[in-house]
This record gives C-alpha cells, sequence and structure tokens, in this order.
C-alpha cells in the first residue's frame, strides 16, 4: 500500500495477516500518529502505530452503495 494513501475513520480495510477470529478486515476508528482498528470479525479493537499500520495493510476495501 502507498504511504501516501488517504485513510479515513469508518473505511474498512484488508491486512496481510489474519486475526486470530480468522478475519483479515479492519475498520478504522480513529486515525493520527496511530490507528484505531476494529476486527470485523469479532469486534475487538486495537492501537497500532502509523508507521506498522501502513505497512501491514493491503488494500481499501471499496465502500458499500445502500
Amino acid at each position: 500500500m502507498d504511504a501516501k494513501a488517504e485513510f479515513n475513520v469508518g473505511d474498512i480495510v484488508r491486512m496481510k495477516k489474519p486475526h486470530p477470529c480468522g478475519s483479515n478486515n479492519w475498520e478504522i476508528t480513529r486515525t493520527g500518529m496511530d490507528f484505531g482498528l476494529r476486527c470485523c470479525g469479532c469486534g475487538h479493537h486495537v492501537m497500532i502505530p502509523r508507521v506498522k499500520f501502513v505497512k501491514a495493510v493491503r488494500e481499501i476495501l471499496p465502500k458499500e452503495e445502500n
């Protein structure tokens, strides 16, 4: 993923490694120097540094149209 990519609260991203629950998809809940992420599989919440987050992201998933 490009280091200059735009990340916004509410975006769903696919990470390199799956969470122990089996889901690779995470919802961004906070941006800044640290990123808040909520697992889309089990709802677990984590905070990780921006540098580690940018390296671990594979793609930003498209938003679903309602």
